[in-house]
């Protein structure tokens, strides 16, 4: 999708933002375009960033940072979704933040996405993996469940070949399902409840509405009344 898509939900994010808010800032390409909104507005607001590469862009722009025991509750967090359905349930991990995403987004009053509407889709995880951050010492045993539970599964890599290894210090396993999930809150639970899984990519019932950009500049909204 083009970067004019991603422009317009994360300027479109930012209009949501009020000056003395407590944010909860998330990763990745259209989230870099909500921060630089943000700073462009010089909006008197500090968030909690959600990976490494998100706080090192925040403090570039000038955007104050909050650690996530120094605020009970956040007001609003924002995030990109790497696919989404029309109930806004999301998967989330594709750039392996995904467990202090989820941190985040549970701390936050109100919770919307922001991506590119070719990522909304009628069933999850199918053209699309869902990651799973394991911690190293279960890795085999949690992608050997996996498998035997119908999922076909992959460690996710760096460039090099070397297994990626996430801000945590974990690992991702990636998983599909074939045709899609059926039931993502029945899967969500299920994955969360295996033995050294940290965190699965599902965020169900987390999203209030979810801000999806389109090509030519302008923006679709879903959300329980759409």
């Amino acid at each position: 999708m083009s970067d004019a898509a991603k422009r317009a939900a994360g300027r479109a994010g930012a209009e949501l933002v009020d000056s003395g808010m407590r944010l909860g800032l998330g990763s990745g390409s259209t989230v870099e375009h909500l921060l630089l909104a943000i700073a462009e507005r010089k909006l008197d607001v500090a968030g909690v960033p959600t990976s490494t590469a998100t706080a090192a862009r925040c403090r570039e722009l000038g955007i104050e940072l909050l650690e996530p025991d120094e605020v009970d509750r956040l007001d609003l967090a924002i995030d990109g979704a790497d696919e989404l359905d029309r109930q806004l349930t999301a998967t989330k991990g594709g750039g392996a933040a995904l467990l202090r995403e989820k941190v985040v987004a549970n701390m936050a009053d109100r919770f919307v996405l922001i991506a590119t509407e070719d990522k909304l889709v009628d069933r999850l995880a199918d053209t699309f993996p869902l990651p799973v951050e394991v911690v190293p010492f279960a890795v085999g045993p949690v992608g050997r469940e996996l498998t035997a539970r119908g999922f076909e599964v992959s460690r996710r890599r760096v460039a090099g070949g070397e297994p990626l290894v996430t801000d945590n210090h974990n690992a991702i396993l990636d998983v599909r399902w074939p045709g899609g999930l059926d039931d993502p809150a029945v899967t969500d639970v299920a994955i969360s409840l295996i033995p050294g899984v940290m965190c699965c990519g599902l965020f169900v019932g987390f999203a209030e509405q979810a801000l999806l950009g389109r090509a030519v500049g302008e923006v679709t909204r879903v959300g329980p009344s759409t």
